[in-house]
């Protein structure tokens, strides 16, 4: 065989490969629901298929900032400086320029609320010293967590091929940050903050519109989906629950709604009425990648 054909060879074998990374994972549809006390299983459809997990990905990132405020190795007021690479990360950022600070709980807020992915590159750098290094902590931290068949390649979620999650594994998380970091895990819950004079408002819209949910993240890339993660408390069962890979935000609203109707069975689908003035005032939409 020529050095030629052999080169051919490999490149083409090559280019197969890399079309079968890119195709592992997909938007598909898949739900998986669990009681937070007992771990009893309540409801699972394709909760192994690989998935893109969006912003998703930040419940990893808060996960390792409140292990490391516990460790001592931050602390709420500690300054974050946002280096250019996190000021390019758009669409959804706090926007305060390259060179400039944050603290901690404002970086942290931010996620929380606006999605922020400067906020969480802020946090990765700041931690691990650049992106790279900080999500090979991640995914060593998700699978010490069980969460075995996930890979993050970045702390936003921003896209990337190469990190994947499933439904079970969001589900793991979501739990894992509930039992670990109680306190902090109260952050979730947060409808909207004010960051230096300004009212921002959250577009987690489950927990506007149906009674007992307190989180605690949404996602969206075009690859992945309407992605969201819930918890939710009625009559003493805690729940969290995972919709991926919807259409739109309404569906994968509506599909959660529709699980947590199944596995809280008291408590009913509400739209929740606000007085005016109640919450921050500002609106993001759910349409933007990434969230």
């Amino acid at each position: 065989m020529t050095t030629t054909t052999s080169r051919l060879l490999a490149i083409a074998l090559s280019s197969t490969l890399l079309m079968g990374a890119f195709i592992s994972a997909e938007a598909g549809q898949a739900s998986f629901v669990i009681d937070a006390q007992s771990g009893q299983v309540l409801e699972a459809s394709n909760q192994d298929d690989l998935n893109y997990p969006a912003s998703l990905t930040k419940m990893m990132t808060l996960y390792l900032a409140f292990e490391a405020l516990h460790e001592g190795r931050l602390s709420w007021d500690q300054k974050l400086t946002m280096s250019e690479n996190a000021e390019s990360k758009e669409p959804f950022k706090l926007a305060i320029g390259a060179g400039r600070q944050v603290t901690l709980r404002e970086a942290v807020e931010s996620i929380v609320v606006l999605s922020a992915n400067d906020s969480a590159v802020a946090i990765a750098e700041h931690l691990s010293g650049s992106e790279q290094t900080f999500a090979r902590t991640m995914t060593d931290k998700a699978h010490q967590l069980g969460m075995n068949d996930t890979v993050f390649k970045n702390p936003s979620g921003l896209p990337d091929p190469e990190q994947v999650t499933t439904a079970r594994d969001m589900a793991t998380l979501g739990v894992s940050l509930m039992r670990d970091f109680p306190e902090e895990f109260k952050l979730f819950s947060m409808r909207g903050f004010k960051f230096r004079g300004m009212k921002l408002r959250g577009h987690n819209n489950l927990m506007y519109r149906y009674d007992g949910v307190d989180g605690i993240k949404t996602g969206y890339t075009d690859a992945s989906g309407y992605n969201v993660v819930t918890s939710a408390l009625k009559d003493g069962r805690r729940v969290v629950g995972v919709v991926m890979g919807e259409k739109t935000a309404s569906l994968r609203d509506d599909k959660m709604a529709s699980l947590l109707d199944s596995t809280l069975p008291s408590s009913p689908t509400a739209t929740a009425s606000t007085t005016p003035g109640s919450q921050p005032a500002a609106t993001m939409t759910d349409a933007q990648p990434t969230k």
